[in-house]
């Protein structure tokens, strides 16, 4: 049975997947309010990156009215964006929503959005902070660091009159959203306009779906007690009627991004998402061949990788891998390493062992790390005082780790997201990088076949003899020794 793609999904708009030949002058965006074109340009912006160049546009004029109707009165399509990691996503909503908020009078919380990880959300809440900054729109980041209370003083003031919100703008986790959804008093999602979920796929897989649930069911929550505000009152959607055109209600529009948004239209069906637009630069070429006959390149191809992304993998065995590490950070001198593992004792073992071995400046980073000293590495790493970074898939989503020269999996991955989002640490945002996978040989196989199956074609084999190893050996049997003690 052909499977039945919904019209969104099967004619997506098209966005080009080379980002250096495709830059885009700001300047040329059509819309973008003076003030902001200023901003971009003291942070050095001069020009967008595809993405940007084409969701921006279309986040504006969904909401040229302002953000009270859609267009012509209609409510605005829903948006999905599906382009590779490092490819400029949060630029392309943070600037539309802080433009199309500039000219809100009442601060009520008008922009949502959800995260999966607390890293994820500083780094967008600092974005959301560079382009408000100076137009009175107030951000605010609830991710659970901070305790409760504080969090809800934060969003929100009991005045004479009621409460009111102090917030225009908020990122979030799904767990600690929840919690004020269904705790904070006062706290109120009833004018909320713009519903931003990035990495939407792994919102969907992880079921936070109720989580979504939940953002929804408050937008639309009555409140009894305001009889004034009945005019904006907000109804769940539904078949246009006379009566329910005759009172103006804002609408709700959702934006998705994600590296690999889901293909399965039953998964996106529980997002309920209003006559969405695809935008993706995964997809396949025409070639043309020399007798004019066009062939599909790359028909399968699932997922698209960043452009200047080399990809090798290293046939070895369970003992040699901790050497095969050794050999590359000190016969081969590779910087700037960012190296997963498949879990946090694997990730804590390999940290102790090279320590003892020492010569490497190494640094691990899992989520049993306190926030404050997750930062620190990160910002020792990017300085260079760190040259091995041994990670879980913790920091493989979203995070934006500047000057990853190398990504090397430790552990093969399992699946091919978890690899396309540990590869799409290096390379990004039109930069070169290599990534090298460690896979035992009983595991190649399936490894390849799963990269074949996603439309990766282009991993090169990469053998390490054993000779090379051999110098290695008995300094790292002296610091197995020293290990064994650390560890009694």
């Amino acid at each position: 049975v052909q499977p039945f793609l919904p019209h969104w999904l099967a004619q997506p708009k098209l966005v080009q997947k080379c980002i250096k030949d495709n830059l885009f002058p700001i300047g040329d965006v059509p819309g973008l309010h003076p003030r902001l074109l200023k901003k971009l340009q003291v942070n050095g912006i001069e020009s967008f990156f595809p993405v940007q160049a084409e969701v921006i546009p279309a986040i504006l004029q969904s909401a040229s009215n302002g953000y009270l109707l859609g267009q012509g009165g209609y409510r605005p399509r829903d948006i999905c964006v599906s382009a590779p990691t490092g490819s400029g996503k949060t630029l392309a909503f943070v600037i539309p929503i802080v433009q199309v908020l500039l000219d809100r009078v009442v601060c009520q919380v008008r922009a949502l959005v959800v995260l999966p990880t607390k890293e994820l959300a500083q780094q967008v809440s600092k974005v959301f902070n560079i382009y408000t900054d100076g137009t009175g729109l107030k951000v605010v980041l609830i991710t659970g660091q901070k305790s409760f209370a504080k969090e809800q003083e934060m969003l929100v003031q009991k005045k004479v009159t009621g409460y009111c919100s102090l917030a225009d703008i908020i990122v979030a986790t799904p767990g600690r959203l929840t919690d004020h959804i269904s705790q904070t008093p006062g706290f109120n999602l009833t004018q909320l306009r713009f519903l931003i979920i990035d990495e939407a796929d792994r919102m969907i897989d992880d079921m936070h779906q109720n989580c979504l649930n939940q953002i929804v069911k408050a937008a639309f929550r009555v409140e009894n007690d305001s009889g004034s505000n009945m005019l904006f009152q907000r109804t769940k959607p539904g078949p246009i009627t006379a009566a329910s055109s005759c009172y103006p209600q804002i609408p709700l529009q959702k934006l998705l991004f994600s590296a690999t948004l889901t293909q399965d239209p039953e998964k996106l069906q529980q997002l309920d998402l209003f006559q969405p637009r695809l935008f993706t630069s995964v997809y396949s070429e025409k070639k043309t061949l020399g007798d004019g006959t066009e062939t599909d390149q790359d028909t399968n191809k699932k997922y698209t990788l960043p452009e200047g992304l080399s990809q090798c993998y290293v046939p070895c065995d369970l003992n040699s891998k901790p050497l095969l590490l050794l050999h590359f950070m000190l016969t081969m001198k590779f910087t700037r390493v960012l190296c997963f593992t498949n879990s946090r004792e694997a990730s804590h073992r390999l940290f102790l062992l090279l320590r003892a071995f020492g010569g490497v400046p190494v640094a691990e980073f899992s989520s049993l790390l306190p926030p404050n000293e997750r930062q620190r590495t990160i910002k020792e790493f990017e300085q260079g005082k760190i040259q091995l970074l041994i990670s879980t898939d913790a920091t493989a989503r979203g995070i934006d780790v500047k000057a990853v020269n190398y990504v090397i999996n430790y552990d093969a991955p399992q699946f091919i997201r978890t690899y396309i989002h540990r590869v799409g640490r290096t390379a990004r945002a039109g930069k070169v990088g290599v990534a090298f996978s460690f896979v035992l040989r009983i595991q190649e196989r399936r490894f390849l076949r799963m990269l074949k199956d996603a439309g990766i074609q282009d991993i090169k084999k990469h053998p390490v003899k054993g000779n090379s190893l051999k110098p290695l050996v008995q300094r790292y049997e002296e610091a197995l020794c020293k290990l064994e003690k650390t560890v009694k």
